[in-house]
């Protein structure tokens, strides 16, 4: 560190009270401390310690320097920690566990980037059920956990989280396309792509039809979303997901999201978890941000 030697110097004298009492704590002849501060005094203009026949005692002047070490010296151990910690880097594993839309779409779109830089490090991505999900980071199972509609756990804390509400998923040819906000009863016009019982979506879906009045059998039933993003690309079906689901194939050109105008579905929240109380390692917290910039570009 920059000065470090004198840093440590004025910083224990002032613990000190003396020039001896530094010498003896730092192994340092006391001819070489009194140098220093000497130097230093002379540089700056003003005395930094008081000489009293017991001792020294901080001027001022030398009570603002102290300070200014002090923090000095603490953040330059944050930063040794902070280099120490990319060791990390090098080896290790994080694992996030999500849900299946996710995983084919921003997950490992951030596990790329991320890899890519830190290629020694080995990420792991497990496709989970929501309540898995947060079962597998309260446990110690997963490091991170991302996924819509997770239900609250006391052992889990949130990173990031957001209202992502369901929109209409269909390809840019189809009739619809066009519109800015789609009526819902329009899509019963349509094919219909539904995500079957075994996913939360598929009630969030079913309600809304239900609360608008519309009697609808759905056409296509999956309990796979990147099923469901081809089936909407590939004829004049429409999917029911959210923009997150669908960032890539909108970035490409192969689907358009479409607001639903006179309703909306009911909340169907994303969120990125991790366990709580837990010292978090370097890497996890680092994908985690990642993660997070990514999400924040989509809104944008």
């Amino acid at each position: 560190m920059l000065h470090s030697r004198v840093l440590r110097y004025i910083d224990e004298v002032a613990r000190s009270g003396s020039i001896r009492g530094a010498s003896e704590r730092l192994n340092v002849a006391a001819s070489a401390i009194n140098k220093h501060v000497l130097q230093l005094e002379e540089d700056i203009g003003e005395p930094l310690f008081e000489r009293l026949p017991r001792g020294l005692r901080l001027t001022p002047a030398g009570e603002i320097l102290v300070a200014h070490v002090r923090r000095t010296m603490k953040e330059y151990s944050q930063v040794e920690a902070e280099i120490r910690d990319i060791k990390t880097l090098q080896s290790g594993e994080v694992i996030i566990a999500t849900m299946n839309g996710l995983a084919g779409g921003i997950v490992p779109k951030v596990a790329a980037i991320f890899g890519a830089r830190h290629p020694r490090l080995k990420i792991t991505i497990r496709v989970m059920f929501a309540r898995e999900i947060v079962q597998a980071v309260a446990g110690g199972e997963a490091d991170l956990g991302f996924a819509f509609s997770l239900p609250p756990t006391p052992q889990v804390e949130t990173l990031w989280k957001m209202d992502t509400r369901l929109g209409a998923v269909v390809a840019p040819e189809h009739p619809l396309a066009g519109m800015e906000s789609l009526p819902l009863a329009y899509c019963q016009l349509y094919p219909l792509i539904f995500a079957d019982k075994s996913m939360q979506i598929h009630g969030i879906v079913a309600d809304a039809f239900a609360e608008a009045g519309l009697t609808v059998e759905p056409s296509y039933l999956t309990n796979s979303i990147e099923a469901m993003k081809f089936l909407a690309a590939a004829g004049d079906g429409i999917a029911f997901l959210s923009k997150f689901d669908i960032t890539e194939e909108q970035r490409n050109g192969v689907l358009t999201y479409l607001q639903i105008r006179d309703r909306t579905f009911a909340k169907n929240v994303l969120s990125l978890v991790q366990r709580e109380r837990r010292g978090h390692g370097l890497a996890a917290a680092m994908f985690a941000e990642e993660i997070i910039r990514a999400l924040r570009a989509t809104m944008e």
